[in-house]
């Protein structure tokens, strides 16, 4: 290494959810880079596992068209809800039309909210010609296993009564990106894992059974027409059911979200002059490791055997998360400062640019290794 010239950085953090969207945490980070290192290269990259800012990140990989339509929100209200056009292949954000970002509060409730404005999106696409249609399952407000997204397609292609009179999505393929691989039903189903932290209030353990009855009756059902049953596939239990309804009505792909961006904007090609990845997320710990997006990074990076810092506004695990591979581990925040004060965008920001202070260091120790 001669010089910071030879040093590219990567930075690519999810979003700190309900504070910073991955781009604001990027361009804190980058900052904080630049202060320490100002003739590094840095990269900047959107990153998300399928929810909240999928379409951001792939419209920033893929370039194309933001598409607005006027749909129902979870509640059946009307909003417009974008989602993205390239050539012929349609990217769509589910929360945008399904989320719970949607709905205030006291408005949270999974025994009413609906998918319909989800499939109201799809039905645009495939109007407009699209032939893949990539959706990202995260976010979300319902648990109605995407019955109100199936409504929606029926009532938009010629306002069919049944699934089998719909004929416009037989040359069409779909691909579910979600960093969940729960199945429909049981223990590790939608009902049991997600349900609760989409009520307003804690549902009682009846509720949630009643929700997971109602999922295996619609899968047994489903089955039954179909000759076959996918609530069992990796995703089925993502967004409420949705996946499971994309992948038994439509035949859809299962795909790791993180894996699906990481491939559209070549990342292990920019790995390979790499000298450091940053990555990130709002809470760290032992769960980061099950699938989440900095550790999708960290299994990429670790292949091309660049290292990778993780940062967070929480962290438990430490020491499970540097034995699993992370060179570095930082909270952002801290310890006495309060939870109001670290939810501010910020106060976020500053501190995230502020983490870095180790950087030049850090670096400099691993000129005598490998590619350094």
């Amino acid at each position: 290494m001669s010089g910071n010239q030879s040093l590219l950085i990567l930075v690519a953090i999810d979003s700190f959810k309900g504070c910073l969207t991955s781009v604001e945490a990027n361009l804190a980070a980058a900052e904080g880079i630049r202060q320490r290192m100002p003739d590094a290269k840095v990269i900047q990259i959107p990153v998300s596992d399928g929810g909240e800012g999928w379409l951001t990140a792939f419209h920033i990989a893929m370039g194309g068209e933001l598409v607005g339509v006027h749909v129902k929100d979870p509640l059946m209200r009307p909003i417009v809800a974008q989602y993205l056009i390239k050539d012929d292949t349609a990217v769509i954000e589910i929360a945008r039309a399904s989320g719970l970002t949607l709905l205030s509060p006291e408005e949270r409730n999974p025994m009413v909210a609906t998918s319909y404005g989800t499939g109201q999106l799809v039905v645009d696409a495939v109007r407009r010609g699209c032939k893949h249609v990539i959706v990202g399952l995260g976010g979300s407000a319902t648990s109605d296993c995407g019955v109100g997204m199936l409504r929606a397609v029926i009532d938009g292609f010629a306002k069919h009564e049944t699934w089998d009179e719909v004929k416009a999505l037989g040359d069409v393929h779909f691909t579910i990106a979600t960093d969940v691989t729960n199945p429909l039903c049981g223990e590790n189903g939608a009902a049991h894992v997600f349900g609760p932290q989409k009520f307003a209030n804690k549902p009682t353990p009846e509720m949630v059974q009643a929700f997971d009855a109602r999922a295996r009756r619609f899968a047994e059902v489903s089955a039954k027409h179909f000759g076959y049953d996918r609530q069992n596939m990796p995703g089925a239990g993502a967004a409420g059911g949705l996946g499971y309804a994309f992948l038994q009505y439509m035949h859809a792909d299962y795909c790791s979200g993180i894996d699906l961006l990481l491939n559209t904007i070549r990342f292990d090609e920019l790995l390979k002059e790499a000298s450091l990845v940053i990555t990130g997320e709002g809470s760290a710990d032992r769960q980061t490791l099950m699938g989440k997006l900095p550790f999708g990074i960290l299994q990429r990076a670790k292949a091309n055997h660049v290292p990778v810092a993780l940062i967070a506004g929480r962290v438990n695990d430490r020491q499970l998360l540097l034995d699993a591979g992370f060179s570095r581990v930082d909270c952002i925040n801290p310890p006495d400062l309060p939870a109001e004060e670290i939810m501010k965008p910020e106060t976020a920001k500053r501190n995230i640019a502020a983490v870095f202070g180790y950087l030049r260091r850090f670096l400099l120790e691993r000129t005598h290794f490998g590619k350094y």
